[in-house]
């Protein structure tokens, strides 16, 4: 097998996957010797397909678990998908429609085989495409929320919980969603603002004393009224406590309650009461025993209760119900108001609170270690602010509606005796009622939230109840990864739910990273048109120039903006390790070169060595803080300048010379660093640095390498720096060629005044092959030259280049006023900094001290510079 000229990751990407796959290198053993290091896949709903937000989320999951492995780690990334109740379900009734079928018109069970068929159908199309995209998760493991190992978890865990006392059934206010026709738990209704009106309607004493005004945005509930309240100290309203009032549009009389719910002074100080749709109404009906009045239907119908407005859905009923009352001249005033409006999260329809018969879960026992647990940093977020969240949802929580009206999910575990009433819930299904012996049992015909069996995620899918192997040894997990929109739907209910069921938290750390957002930093959407298909740019560049532009400037917790200008310099990085690992492979073919570490080192060798070694620590320090994006790009200078730009260029000299031994030790080094830096990028790039190893033939696959570790015979702090003062000669003379004009190709006579002369002396191979300085002199004073020269002080050398190679006087000393006009501009800063008893009084000592040491080094370059002006012109 040989490097192809060109880098065409098409060609190779997908092959490299299976064979990934197929050998078992995503599938950790349980080894008692090993490290445990596991990961829970966000699982992805069977609906989707993949867009940024996976991408996003799915890199940073194998950047993380790909290091891991390579560190030597068991590690285990488990994959998995989401039935999704709402969505996938609402996909089913979209295509029995075109067949002009309902769900009820083929029952439960025909309705279910569908589901499972469109499941089959489409819901493996995800998990292809994370496969696509790299992704190296243990594919052998593989669960789905409906399966039934996580589904014998739903099981235990919703017994134990009803046992327990923990889940209950009961009339509540719950938010209802009209279209989708199913209740939704607080977390699943978005808010947006909405401009509509207030409208202030009389509301007569039924004595024909006078009227209360109360204000409402939702006139049709009105027809569900059954009090008005106002606060007991309101003096306001002292006399009309106990009165009845006549309920406009109905036949019905309602009374004036006090309650400290209503906040005197607020609008008319009086508050109408609608305990069957609002919940704040609900819980002051409680409290004085209210009748519950429901006037709509699970549709959004108006039903019988709403007396001439049955049949109305519930806008045209508000527009109806207004008309009417302003007919009757019971409407005070109108005006507009934009206020927050609940949303189904899934189809956008207003969401309707209205008081069912649910399933809850009650949440303040559940709630408090959970939050303990954040308290005391048992479980940190990654940024810590995302605690705050956490925290307002955790504390601020009501008791959880588990039940959806829907065919798709897990069935509630829940049977009603037909003869005695008795409601049965147990791990295996009952065919008696154990109260009265009867066989007449029917199993509840609601589903559970999504999120119930989501919310079980890390310890369902490694087999509870059972204390499986796999539990035992991967359970905690290490890291959850997750975008911050699902705080509340997912990762506080996991941290609740591990703590309760497993004893003990699911992750110690939870990683929050932003949206994907479009390069004008709008959020992706259909309506905006503006999506990004991340299989389309696949297909285009690769995945691996993909992952590489998500982790472009990504930090923990940050939108990042993206647009596909993003993925070419992504692909031309590619293109250059490709083509600097061809250049490194070609040059070493057919050659036996020495063991690295076996010779020694050119100063070349350990100035590149010492970089490599510090950028492998700080790689590891980035990874092992979450810093990808700071990562990513140390990996790109590296790669792109000190080892493409720099080492491969300064190797050339030995190279293409004629000592053949110093060119094998070359060669040596260059390979060392080579297989390093693939090393380093396997887990950001997997595919390029899979196919390059495998050209180098060491090991099977570089996924099982060790990940490259600080290294302390590469410490080569002074070699490197005295290096660095030769890059600086070679850039400067580089610099002034371009400044004067000079041609690349005219060979230049070098003078150097530097106290490292020997060292210096030993780079000038390096100094003539990258200058292109055809002679070098080494002098002790600038007195010794006989010729006008420009010159370049640096920090540890100083250079010379004769003027009559480079350019007239006149341009010359024009770029030295440039420099000289920067040099007083410094040392003026320094002076009025250094004079000002403000900096002076407050600053640490050391940068006082810097200041200090800048002032004088430009003065010492102004008097350079001064001199050297005054030469040229004289």
């Amino acid at each position: 097998m040989t490097l192809p000229k060109n880098y065409v990751p098409q060609s190779f990407e997908t092959e490299i996957y299976q064979n990934w796959e197929e050998k078992g290198y995503f599938t950790p053993q349980i080894d008692p010797g090993k490290a445990p290091y596991s990961i829970v896949i966000p699982p992805p709903n069977i609906t989707g397909q993949l867009h940024m937000g996976h991408a996003l989320n799915n890199t940073i999951q194998d950047i993380i678990i790909r290091h891991k492995r390579m560190q030597g780690f068991s590690t285990l990334w488990l994959p998995g998908t989401d039935h999704a109740s709402i969505a996938t379900e609402v996909k089913i009734v979209e295509q029995l429609h075109k067949e002009g079928l309902t769900k009820e018109s083929i029952g439960r069970e025909e309705f279910l085989k569908r589901a499972y068929a469109w499941k089959e159908t489409y819901g493996g199309r995800i998990v292809r495409q994370l496969r696509r995209l790299g992704s190296s998760c243990d594919w052998t493991r593989e669960a789905f929320t409906m399966d039934e190992r996580c589904s014998r978890a739903v099981r235990e865990v919703f017994v134990n919980l009803y046992k327990q006392g923990k889940i209950y059934r009961g009339s509540r206010i719950i938010n209802w969603c009209p279209d989708c026709r199913t209740a939704l738990s607080d977390a699943e209704v978005e808010y947006e603002a909405r401009d509509s009106f207030l409208w202030h309607i009389r509301y007569p004493f039924e004595d024909g004393s006078g009227y209360i005004v109360v204000a409402t945005t939702r006139p049709e509930t009105m027809l569900g009224d059954t009090a008005v309240a106002v606060n007991p100290a309101d003096e306001k309203y002292k006399s009309a406590l106990g009165k009845k009032l006549r309920l406009p549009l109905t036949d019905r009389q309602i009374p004036v309650i006090a309650d400290g719910y209503v906040e005197i002074g607020f609008g008319s100080g009086a508050v109408k009461i609608t305990p069957a749709h609002d919940p704040n109404d609900f819980e002051v009906g409680l409290r004085h025993n209210l009748p519950v009045i429901r006037v709509m239907d699970d549709s959004g119908i108006m039903n019988e209760n709403a007396y001439a407005y049955k049949g109305l859905d519930r806008d045209t009923a508000r527009k109806k119900i207004v008309e009417d009352l302003m007919a009757l001249g019971l409407i005070e005033k109108t005006e507009p108001y934009s206020h927050n409006v609940g949303e189904c999260y899934r189809c956008k329809s207003i969401v309707e609170p209205i008081v069912s018969k649910q399933w809850f879960v009650k949440m303040d026992e559940l709630a408090k270690p959970a939050i303990k647990a954040v308290r005391t940093n048992k479980i940190v977020f990654i940024p810590e602010r995302f605690s705050k969240t956490y925290f307002n949802w955790m504390e601020n929580i009501k008791d959880w509606c588990i039940s959806r009206q829907l065919w798709w999910g897990h069935r509630i575990p829940a049977w009603y005796c037909g003869d005695c009433g008795e409601v049965i819930v147990e791990k295996t299904d009952p065919t008696v009622c154990p109260k009265c012996g009867g066989k007449n049992l029917r199993q509840d015909e609601d589903v559970l939230d999504t999120w119930f069996s989501s919310a079980l995620w890390p310890f369902s899918t490694l087999g509870y109840p059972e204390m499986t192997a796999d539990l035992k040894y991967f359970y905690p997990t290490n890291v959850l990864v997750t975008a911050y929109d699902i705080i509340f739907f997912w990762v506080a209910r996991m941290i609740f739910s591990g703590i309760a069921h497993m004893g003990e938290i699911p992750f110690p750390e939870v990683l929050i990273h932003g949206l994907v957002r479009d390069s004008q930093g709008r959020k992706m959407s259909k309506s905006l048109g503006n999506g990004i298909d991340p299989l389309e740019l696949i297909q285009k560049y690769g995945a691996d120039a993909l992952r590489f532009s998500l982790c472009t400037g990504v930090a923990p917790g940050s939108d990042i903006r993206f647009g596909e200008e993003k993925l070419e310099p992504s692909r031309n990085f590619l293109n250059k390790i490709w083509n600097a690992a061809k250049f490194v492979l070609t040059g070493s073919e057919g050659r036996k070169l020495p063991v690295f570490g076996t010779f020694r080192l050119d100063h070349a060798d350990k100035w590149i060595l010492y970089k490599l070694d510090k950028t492998v620590s700080e790689v590891n320090a980035n990874i092992r803080k979450y810093e990808l994006g700071l990562a990513s790009a140390k990996l790109y200078d590296f790669v792109w300048s000190d080892f493409c730009d720099w080492y491969i260029e300064l190797s050339k000299t030995a190279l293409y010379g004629t000592d053949e031994k110093r060119k094998d030790e070359t060669l040596s080094v260059l390979t060392y660093v080579l297989k390093t830096i693939l090393k380093l990028m396997h887990p950001f790039t997997p595919f390029i640095t899979e196919r390059i190893w495998q050209e180098i033939g060491e090991s099977d696959t570089i996924m099982l390498e060790k990940y490259p570790a600080h290294c302390k015979k590469f410490a080569y702090a002074k070699d490197f720096e005295r290096f660095e003062n030769v890059k600086e000669i070679i850039r400067s003379v580089r610099n002034l060629r371009a400044e004067t004009g000079a041609a690349p190709s005219r060979k230049l006579t070098l003078y150097i005044i530097t106290a490292d002369q020997a060292y210096v002396a030993k780079s000038a191979p390096y100094i003539s092959k990258l200058a292109n300085v055809g002679d070098i002199r080494y002098i002790s004073s600038r007195e010794e030259l006989k010729e006008k020269v420009s010159s370049v002080l640096l920090e540890h050398s100083e250079i010379f280049v004769p003027l009559g190679e480079l350019i007239d006087i006149d341009k010359e000393i024009e770029r030295l006023n440039k420099d000289l006009n920067k040099a007083r501009q410094e040392v003026a800063r320094c002076t009025n900094l250094l004079g000002n008893p403000g900096f002076t009084g407050k600053a640490p000592k050391q940068l006082i001290e810097k200041e200090t040491a800048n002032l004088a080094a430009g003065q010492e370059l102004c008097s350079k510079l001064e001199k050297r002006i005054k030469e040229l012109q004289g």
